[in-house]
């Protein structure tokens, strides 16, 4: 006999790893037990700080994670990691797990690693990564970290979706800072010059100093810039440092709430798009009338912008039952 949603939550509530991994697979699938469990669990979170890291592919991003993760379980906090990776072009799934780069935390109880695929999405996440943040955050997780799958300039929706971004940085890549373009520069509030211990790093730090000394942020946060040498765990405690002075920070300015707030206004208007997408599209899609529509458009007979005009007139129309009235 299948769970019951109420049980089944109660469980994710008390941090059954078993259960959190069912949950997460159903949301990913977009089962409906998935979004009941949604539904129930919302409430629940919120109260984790949620750090994105994010950078190019190769910066690092993966031990820095391991080695941040395991200076908050030192002190006691519970850690759900989500680490996106690029998705396989042949089975649509994660390639190069990134926990198999954190086997440091395979025996911890008290870390939660989730690998996630991309599936085409672009910005660094998955398409459902906010919905495995919620269950991590109502299965208790103190701290969240999300590593994105490191896809460069367009890779700014973590920051939608954090309350802190770290953005990697590296020596040796040709134009340094210059490779980074305005958007996911402008989206870091630390900043990391990992494999401090390779030529070029000082070069690195100074060109993000006098990019931030005449670009000052609106909210008149200066980014700290702090130097890791990852894989030996120099520098990650004062990583977590800054972290933890921005959190004060943007407590005290109101910052945290104002980025969740925004993040919610994106994420409920998102949701209510592909809700009302899917509605207004799985008729055609299982009539195959949609075929009939390119045709039109192939042959120049119809435009699109009226037959998507026409398709939503019909959409409203259908929603209103004969012998009453839209509300």
């Amino acid at each position: 006999m299948p769970e019951s949603i109420p049980s089944w939550a109660e469980k994710v509530r008390a941090g059954d790893r078993r259960s959190l991994a069912r949950a997460i697979s159903a949301v990913e699938c977009g089962e409906a037990g998935g979004v009941e469990l949604l539904k129930r669990l919302f409430a629940h979170a919120g109260s984790a700080r949620v750090i994105g890291i994010t950078g190019t592919p190769g910066a690092g991003k993966s031990t820095l994670v391991e080695k941040l993760a395991g200076d908050y379980r030192r002190s006691g906090a519970r850690v759900g990691i989500v680490a996106v990776d690029p998705t396989s072009p042949f089975s649509g799934g994660a390639i190069l797990g990134d926990r198999i780069r954190m086997q440091s935390l395979a025996g911890d109880e008290g870390v939660y690693i989730r690998s996630m695929a991309t599936r085409g999405q672009l910005g660094g996440l998955a398409p459902t990564t906010h919905d495995v943040v919620t269950l991590l955050d109502a299965a208790g997780s103190n701290v969240i970290l999300i590593e994105t799958v490191g896809v460069g300039q367009d890779e700014v929706e973590v920051a939608r979706l954090a309350d802190v971004t770290v953005l990697l940085l590296v020596p040796g890549m040709g134009d340094d800072v210059q490779t980074f373009k305005a958007g996911v520069m402008e989206i870091a509030d630390i900043f990391v010059v990992n494999k401090a211990d390779r030529p070029g790093a000082d070069r690195v730090e100074q060109e993000v100093a006098a990019m931030l000394s005449i670009a000052p942020r609106p909210d008149a946060w200066r980014p700290p810039i702090v130097k890791t040498v990852a894989t030996t765990g120099e520098g990650v405690a004062a990583v977590r440092e800054a972290i933890e002075k921005f959190a004060a920070f943007g407590s005290e300015r109101g910052l945290v709430e104002q980025r969740r707030r925004e993040h919610w206004r994106a994420r409920l208007l998102e949701l209510l798009r592909q809700k009302l997408f899917e509605r207004a599209a799985s008729p055609r899609l299982r009539d195959g009338s949609l075929e009939g529509l390119v045709d039109a458009l192939v042959a120049r007979r119809r435009d699109p912008y009226s037959l998507v005009d026409q398709w939503i007139e019909e959409f409203g129309a259908a929603r209103v039952a004969p012998g009453r009235k839209s509300r």
